[in-house]
């Protein structure tokens, strides 16, 4: 299955949209994993584990919407959203440390920017740790903007949006 997800070494966006489902509560436990291994590679980098490596899972499942890739039976990536009142939120995209770089990533970004519009929204924001600069770089390159930069005992949070 993971070949067919694949289109010129790229992760084709309409087969991994095809591949999502959307998580349920016993899925918590997963989540937790998956984000905690997708996030470790930043805790040399800011000296702590960032935030989704130490968010209730479990909260958010029921709070939000999490959907879920899965390749072979194996929880892969993930996308957590949050609909806000004028715009749609995402509060965490996770990809598995030996799935980063197929696409992935940006294929979350753009189910997340197809389930703003089928809301109603004409916009998504997120937000990253400024030292976080792959993940900089890839919003960017998918055309978000940065909109502000917040400074606090955490570091610097870089809050980013796209207009769709």
């Amino acid at each position: 299955m993971q070949q067919s997800l694949k289109l010129a070494g790229q992760a084709s966006s309409e087969a991994i949209r095809s591949a999502l489902r959307r998580a349920a509560p016993g899925d918590a436990t997963a989540i937790r994993s998956l984000t905690r291994e997708a996030y470790a590679k930043w805790v040399p980098v800011i000296g702590r584990e960032p935030k989704p490596m130490t968010a209730d899972y479990d909260a958010a499942v029921k709070d939000h919407l999490v959907d879920l890739l899965e390749l072979q039976e194996e929880l892969v990536a993930l996308i957590e959203m949050r609909a806000e009142v004028n715009h749609l939120l995402i509060v965490n995209v996770a990809v598995s440390a030996v799935h980063q770089g197929n696409g992935y990533g940006r294929a979350l970004l753009a189910h997340a920017e197809d389930l703003a519009r089928s809301l109603g929204m004409d916009e998504v924001r997120l937000y990253t740790n400024g030292c976080f600069t792959e993940n900089l770089k890839l919003y960017e390159r998918v055309g978000y903007r940065v909109d502000r930069e917040e400074t606090s005992h955490l570091g610097i949070t870089v809050y980013m949006s796209k207009r769709l």
